[in-house]
């Protein structure tokens, strides 16, 4: 994190207003170091090219999908559509669709660097855990749009997480949080939620054809999963993971650190999953 707009605003505004200004100046040289982080210039070798942190995050995002794509054995017209409407959904200017559009097409090179990407991306992003993990959660997403995770994708996924810090367990367990919230949210909970029929069912199977696939709707089971919890774990626990669940999905906090404003939506989501989870478990317990 840069410190340089603290240390300045601290001293001017103590030359200014002595005590108040100065802590008037360390609040200022916050929010100043803060978007000179946002803004500051990253190098990219496989973009060749210096670039911000969030076109990097964007570009990356998109050649990591495009190799997604093709891990299922060739890029199908479905898989371009899913790109251009995740375009859309980001809304992206003409530039940055350009821009995500030549990623995707690199991606799908058989000579695709990944790690190279991953590294240089971790790096870029200032290793931060929460950003890395909003990334690879955006990858889970995308490889799940078609209610299936294959075991080539799966592989990728992996060999993005191993890059990004993460282990086999922390991996799985994303993968199990991944498919328990889709379930959550595909099969109407919310509706269920607010009229309380809550169902007792398996979400996922591993089919003999090797990928997951959706079973049934959502459960209570779920919800703890949303949470990386077990239904045995007490009300701190549960709390605990719910409160670092949202620190990490916190949007402005993703965008200050990196996320382009452009999937801040993607991080509301979450974290209104998050939210719905948590809820939903505190009010099968009785929590208030």
């Amino acid at each position: 994190m840069n410190f340089i707009g603290k240390i300045l605003g601290v001293l001017i505004g103590w030359k200014i207003g002595g005590f108040f200004g100065a802590i008037a100046g360390l609040i200022l040289g916050s929010i100043a170091d803060k978007k000179l982080y946002e803004l500051g210039a990253v190098n990219s070798s496989f973009f060749n090219r210096k670039t911000t942190r969030q076109t990097l995050f964007m570009q990356t995002t998109f050649a990591v999908l495009g190799h997604l794509s093709k891990a299922k054995g060739r890029v199908t017209e479905e898989d371009i559509q899913l790109a251009n409407q995740l375009m859309a959904q980001m809304k992206l200017d003409d530039q940055g669709r350009r821009l995500a559009q030549d990623a995707f097409r690199r991606g799908k090179e058989a000579d695709f660097p990944l790690r190279q990407i991953i590294r240089e991306f971790r790096i870029g992003c200032g290793q931060r855990a929460d950003l890395l993990r909003m990334f690879l959660h955006v990858q889970v997403q995308a490889a799940f749009l078609d209610s299936q995770l294959h075991e080539g994708e799966k592989e990728v996924l992996y060999v993005v997480a191993e890059e990004l810090g993460l282990s086999r367990m922390q991996f799985e367990q994303m993968i199990a949080m991944e498919m328990a919230a889709r379930a959550f949210t595909q099969g109407g909970f919310y509706q269920q939620y607010q009229q309380g029929a809550y169902q007792q069912r398996g979400s996922y199977d591993y089919q003999q054809n090797h990928h997951y696939q959706q079973a049934s709707g959502p459960t209570l089971s779920d919800a703890y999963k949303v949470l990386g919890v077990s239904e045995s774990d007490d009300r701190n626990t549960v709390k605990r993971a719910y409160r670092r669940l949202m620190n990490e999905h916190h949007p402005d906090k993703l965008v200050a650190k990196g996320l382009p404003p452009e999937m801040m939506e993607m991080a509301k989501e979450k974290a209104q999953q998050i939210q719905a989870a948590y809820d939903l478990i505190c009010k099968s317990k009785g929590w208030k």
